[in-house]
């Protein structure tokens, strides 16, 4: 399977570079994986498309401020670090710009030595790993230092540090947000809970996968990082429940679906777990956790557009892709959403 065959034709002016000012008012183009149709509405409207007794899952992860500038102590030069994942205490994965000038022992400094970072080993692609030297909070010296980690697609400026955080965002540790999510409202999930359908959440701490394109010609051939995913005991009670009674669960975005895809594969059953996954879902894989899924709209070519296409079809997905295209829909993370039924 070649990844040129999950391309598509995308108009650069389509990439959303700002949030709407409304969350739930993004369009919601509706695929029906068994016939390829499509119905075209708005995000209030999923609603419509969920029944009593299904399980909506959302992923609960918060993206840190994790976008550092800052300068070498040596030299002055300027550095990008971007934090990805905390591998022990104070160390962290980290993606920096430019790599080149970063070799071990190398010490960056941010907001006049109110945070340091220690390079301690080199990595390909542009990856260091840092111990980062600080006193007192590390979250609330990010918060003063850092910013959200934007896709590289997106050249605006965020106003608001909030939109690019779901309204249920907790348990902090992405380097980049859960998009699907961020259509909703608390008060479009107060109205889905009316309606008797049970929202659960898992975690998954999306990582460097996010800004990683494929760069090898044969899909099989990529390989996926790996990423922190946890589920309680609760929802895998709930989950378990769900399926037994014939119900649905719609997972929202990818990043949910990866991480209940990953513990049915493991375990065969729902369970209170926690670890990581590297689980790479393309056409030819049979989903045994979820029925529908909520998502945004990927990147060409991307691993998003395999999973996407491995639930409804390569045919289908890049016939909805055109039609998104050809309607104006707005693509990508602040873009609009769709939902494969």
């Amino acid at each position: 399977m070649k990844v040129e065959d999950f391309d598509y034709n995308l108009p650069e002016e389509l990439i959303a570079q700002t949030p709407l000012e409304k969350r739930d008012f993004s369009r919601l183009l509706v695929l029906d994986k068994k016939t390829g149709e499509i119905e075209h509405r708005h995000f209030y409207d999923i609603l419509d498309y969920l029944e009593k007794g299904d399980t909506l899952v959302l992923n609960d992860t918060k993206v840190l401020p994790a976008r550092l500038i800052g300068e070498k102590e040596e030299t002055h030069a300027i550095i990008e670090i971007l934090l990805l994942k905390n591998i022990d205490k104070d160390d962290w994965e980290c993606l920096v710009k430019p790599a080149r000038r970063i070799k071990v022992g190398t010490i960056v400094s941010f907001g006049n030595g109110k945070l340091k970072a220690k390079c301690i080993a080199e990595k390909e692609e542009g990856i260091r790993h840092f111990t980062l030297i600080y006193n007192g909070i590390l979250l609330e010296i990010l918060e003063e230092l850092g910013t959200m980690p934007l896709p590289p697609y997106i050249h605006e400026k965020l106003n608001d540090q909030t939109r690019y955080q779901t309204v249920y965002a907790k348990e902090v540790g992405s380097a980049a947000a859960p998009t699907a999510g961020l259509h909703f409202t608390n008060e479009l999930l107060d109205k889905i809970k009316q309606k008797g359908v049970n929202i659960a959440y898992i975690t998954l701490h999306v990582g460097l996968g996010t800004f990683r394109p494929v760069s090898v010609e044969k899909v099989e051939d990529h390989e996926m990082h790996s990423e922190y995913y946890q589920m309680t005991k609760e929802v895998a009670r709930l989950l378990t429940e769900t399926k037994k009674n014939k119900h649905k669960i719609i997972a929202v975005g990818t990043t949910s679906t990866r991480t209940l895809e990953t513990i049915m594969t493991k375990y065969n059953e729902f369970k209170e777990c926690n670890g990581w996954t590297n689980i790479f879902i393309y056409p030819g894989y049979e989903f045994k956790a979820i029925d529908n899924l909520i998502t945004n709209f990927h990147l060409p070519k991307s691993t998003l557009v395999m999973l996407v296409s491995a639930l409804a079809g390569q045919k289908n997905i890049l016939n909805a892709y055109k039609i998104a295209v050809n309607e104006k829909y707005r693509f990508f993370s602040f873009g609009d959403a769709m939902l494969i039924k």
